[in-house]
């Protein structure tokens, strides 16, 4: 197969751990006879240094005709310090998300074996964890109308949500539901808000369609504590822009670190893969972020262009590596620490 994959580094650690999907994409392509053609191109802070933009319009004309986007993160405190900054990374990955059209995220949670005990929950909770979180990705709150009032003294965010946005997410989460454990959960805030109560109607109106899936609903609120308490019992989540952001990050300690877990946004016409953790400016350029989450993100990727083999290499190595302990140092805990570079050199080199 042939592969045209666009390649957005962005700031702090993301250079760093997309050379090291790449080095590893590039040797499953070798073993299995794939030809993948790699276009770098600048968003972030990155990008707003170079071309005053956080999103170039050169940038999407590479996404938009790319077979599928590798995304490391973007982010930068000179603009987390700055609130009165006109032009923020941020906006460049809301504006790539709609755009694009990527509408779905995502984001499995699940346990490493090796790696059970250093999750800040006890084995017993979360022995056997696998679920995947679908969150809507270009409406609700982030989207919708904001501004001040009163001279600035007030501000204001709406979420608004469109019954289509809805259900193009859940048929995706319906359809993931289908392939896994066939149980769904809606989770929203619909007693109270008024957008949740559309969300929680056009669900249950879609229910119809896939009688093999078992639907539950619950309040946002409960599922932050039962994620906690027992994530075993979910299957697949989906919920909206603001409460998924919040879930998706807390799901991710559970398997003991945030630099392991991948992700994707979905569209319509071209996905992108990406870490879930962010640019973390602390350690950029001295060759110490855990790669391994944007690595399992390529798996992701090769997963959804039907090349299942190969991604299962990508996971299987990942599992020896930190077996043996080739891990950097947020998991050496006192034995040795690789380098970020040095990881990517020996899952590539064990592929």
């Amino acid at each position: 197969m042939k592969l045209n994959i666009a390649l957005l580094a962005g700031d702090g650690i993301g250079p760093e751990v997309i050379d090291q999907a790449v080095k590893v994409s590039d040797a499953v392509a070798q073993k299995f006879g794939h030809d993948i053609t790699w276009k770098p191109a600048l968003t972030g802070a990155a990008a707003i240094d170079a071309v005053g933009e956080p999103y170039p319009d050169e940038t999407h004309e590479v996404c938009a005709n790319a077979d599928a986007v590798l995304f490391g993160a973007i982010g930068d405190p000179r603009f987390d310090n700055d609130p009165s900054a006109k032009v923020r990374p941020e906006q460049g990955l809301l504006k790539m998300r709609k755009k694009l059209g990527l509408f779905a995220n995502v984001r499995p949670t699940f346990t490493f074996p090796s790696l059970i005990d250093k999750s800040p929950l006890k084995r017993d909770r979360i022995e056997g964890t696998d679920l995947i979180i679908l969150r809507e990705l270009t409406g609700g709150v982030y989207f919708g109308e904001r501004g001040r009032l009163n001279d600035g003294d007030t501000a204001f965010d709406t979420m608004t949500y469109h019954r289509f946005e809805i259900e193009r997410l859940a048929k995706k989460g319906f359809e993931m539901a289908l392939k896994r454990g066939k149980r769904l959960c809606c989770v929203d805030k619909a007693n109270v808000l008024e957008a949740s109560r559309l969300w929680r109607e056009t669900v249950q109106a879609m229910e119809k369609d896939y009688p093999e899936v078992e639907v539950t609903y619950e309040f946002v609120d409960a599922v932050a504590m039962r994620l906690i308490q027992w994530p075993k019992g979910y299957d697949v989540i989906i919920t909206a822009n603001l409460f998924g952001d919040i879930l998706t990050d807390e799901a991710s300690v559970i398997s003991g670190s945030m630099g392991l877990m991948p992700s994707s946004s979905v569209g319509s016409e071209v996905s992108l893969y990406e870490p879930i953790h962010g640019s973390y400016p602390q350690a950029a350029g001295k060759d110490i972020a855990n790669p391994l989450a944007t690595v399992l993100s390529a798996a992701m990727l090769f997963e959804d262009k039907g090349l299942s083999e190969e991604a299962q290499a990508i996971r299987d190595v990942v599992n020896k590596s930190l077996a043996e302990g080739i891990v950097t140092e947020d998991l050496a805990e006192g034995g040795k620490a690789y380098k970020t570079s040095e990881v990517g050199d020996w899952l590539a080199k064990n592929i």
